[in-house]
């Protein structure tokens, strides 16, 4: 868990612009879960599929409360700064009346729910970039999310939610696997999604944003109104979703924004439930990727060595993650692609892996690996997933 489309971070580095979506690739820094998708900034666009059923405004502020999903809790909160509301902040009002405005919501209600968000000392904490110098290593980043216990949990989840897995790859075309392993990645079959008010995240994210960083309160806001459009849409008391510290929502983790574009009722029961219904987060993950450009049977990458001119080499780095090449011009510039990538038709891009210290891994990305790039700006990432669906299906 998405913005307008914007141009490709340099030098396949995690993103540092919000995922579910899926991304403030929060999650990509090398040895961290995952931990808040739902932005997406595609270049490129398919046909858009056609979802069983779209969030849509509601007319009617909620009524009543509903009880907040069951998520594990693994961070220690501030409890006594947790208590300081934004009833009392001029700006706090102002920005519920902007996204009343905005968002076709009661202005009145969405100044109720404001009053009730809490600032979050932890939130201005956790949003901050790690610390400048961490290596990246691709070899440690895959061990920590395809081993044993992550791979079992996928199976099992797999197998209960076969149906619904089928459905998505029939409607779609996006591999059961692939939707394994983006929710196996984001939260580990759903056993890690966060215990903070989305409400609260959301709120000092967007009035209180860290120094420090760029600035990213303007993305924060427009995601506190899709929150609270989503709430009342979904006639749940904004108070009682809870999410990622940086307001993703789920078993894929989408924020805000995402929902409201991109999730669909797969079961088509009425409502759609991210943080609760597997059917829903399946045919919502298969729904985004074919929206940010996938490609029904094509392969996401390919086995390549990389050439070993230095100028050749950074010539095919140079677009980055963004298919640029034909095979016949990799190949020009010194690459060696197996058989099947050679006989690629389309653009490929040169997607370099860092070791630590060790020799940097390679593949020759297609627009299915790039497409999911587009649920976390991150190629570390979108291996990951890619690998994990795969040992999960094997293991089946």
């Amino acid at each position: 868990m998405p913005p307008p489309a914007t141009t490709i971070p340099a030098a396949r580095r995690c993103a540092t612009t919000l995922s579910a979506g899926l991304v403030l690739g929060l999650g990509c820094w090398l040895g961290t879960p995952a931990a808040a998708q739902a932005v997406s900034s595609p270049t490129v666009r398919a046909e858009p599929a056609r979802p069983a059923k779209q969030v849509k405004p509601a007319s009617k502020p909620p009524a009543g409360k509903v009880s907040s999903p069951k998520i594990s809790n693994r961070v220690q909160h501030d409890s006594a700064l947790d208590m300081v509301t934004y009833g009392g902040r001029s700006d706090a009002m102002a920005l519920a009346d902007e996204l009343a405005d905005r968002h076709a919501l009661d202005p009145a209600w969405a100044r109720a729910q404001l009053a009730k968000a809490r600032y979050l000392p932890v939130v201005a904490r956790l949003i901050m970039p790690p610390p400048a110098g961490t290596a990246k290593n691709w070899t440690a980043y895959r061990a920590r999310f395809i081993e044993p216990e992550r791979v079992r949990a996928g199976a099992a989840f797999w197998a209960a939610n076969q149906r619904w897995l089928d459905a998505a790859e029939a409607r779609y075309g996006v591999p059961a696997s692939l939707v394994v392993g983006i929710i196996g990645v984001e939260t580990f079959y759903g056993r890690v999604t966060g215990n903070f008010r989305v409400l609260d995240a959301l709120a000092t994210l967007s009035l209180d944003f860290p120094k420090g960083r760029k600035d990213r309160s303007d993305f924060f806001r427009d995601e506190l109104g899709h929150f609270l459009r989503l709430a009342q849409t979904e006639q749940v008391a904004p108070t009682a979703i809870k999410g990622s510290f940086a307001g993703a929502i789920g078993l894929g983790q989408f924020m805000p924004g995402s929902i409201n574009r991109f999730a669909v009722d797969f079961d088509g029961d009425g409502h759609i439930d991210m943080a609760n219904n597997p059917a829903d987060v399946i045919g919502s993950v298969a729904h985004y990727l074919v929206e940010h450009g996938w490609q029904p049977g094509m392969p996401t990458h390919y086995a390549v060595r990389p050439p070993v001119d230095t100028a050749d080499r950074a010539a095919l780095l140079a677009p980055d993650i963004l298919p640029s090449f034909s095979a016949t011009q990799m190949a020009e510039r010194g690459a060696v692609l197996d058989a099947a990538g050679a006989a690629h038709a389309g653009p490929l891009a040169l997607v370099e892996l860092q070791n630590g210290d060790a020799a940097p891994s390679h593949v020759a990305g297609t627009q299915n690996f790039y497409a999911v790039t587009r649920y976390n700006w991150s190629s570390y990432y979108a291996l990951a997933v890619i690998e994990l669906g795969r040992a999960v299906a094997s293991a089946r």
